[in-house]
């Protein structure tokens, strides 16, 4: 069976948050380690993690340094993608900055790509949002579209009938943190 990778976007700096998220705490876990833990739990191996503003030493992950992470998030999809192994078919991205998102949504987007879906999107309430699967056939165009603080967005815009989404209504939810007063309302709403 074709192996799926895990990649998690944590490089960087926390601006709005003050700090970065990839080290910041929820729920007595790391983001970055909760991020590792949701691939690496939903059947993606291996998993890797892009790092950038700080090093943060997540077990059990390929750590993938991008120097250029102050540029935003499609230098460090960019990078995580040129690092996943020859011999995963796929790779689910996540980011650090989600951590209601449960590994039944990635099990689900790895379900979609061994029936035949080289892009597959989790969808909440019928809107696309993360984690997203990506199709190796796919990684250079991606990569190619992936600009400043946009991952792969431009690809799946321009791309649509390449799309399998995914519903995960019951898999999470996908709320990100930003500031520090996000993660005290994810708080709020998951305790």
């Amino acid at each position: 069976m074709t192996p799926v990778a895990g990649l998690l976007l944590a490089a960087g700096g926390g601006s709005r948050f003050g700090a970065p998220k990839a080290l910041v705490e929820y729920a007595g876990e790391r983001l970055a380690d909760r991020g590792v833990r949701l691939l690496r739990d939903g059947g993606c191996d291996p998993v890797l993690v892009v790092l950038g503003a700080a090093p943060t030493g997540v077990p059990g992950a390929v750590e993938v340094h991008n120097p250029h992470w102050a540029t935003g998030m499609g230098s460090s999809l960019r990078a995580g993608l040129a690092a996943v192994p020859g011999e995963a078919g796929a790779v689910v991205v996540a980011l650090a900055d989600q951590p209601l998102i449960r590994p039944e949504a990635v099990r689900r987007l790895v379900a979609a790509f061994r029936a035949g879906a080289t892009v597959a999107v989790a969808a909440y309430g019928g809107v696309p949002r993360n984690p997203v699967l990506i199709g190796r056939e796919h990684f250079a165009l991606v990569g190619a579209l992936a600009e400043g603080d946009v991952g792969a967005r431009p690809f799946l815009r321009a791309h649509p009938e390449l799309v399998t989404l995914v519903p995960c209504d019951d898999a999470g939810d996908p709320a990100d943190v930003d500031t520090p007063g996000d993660l005290d309302a994810l708080g709020a709403r998951d305790g």
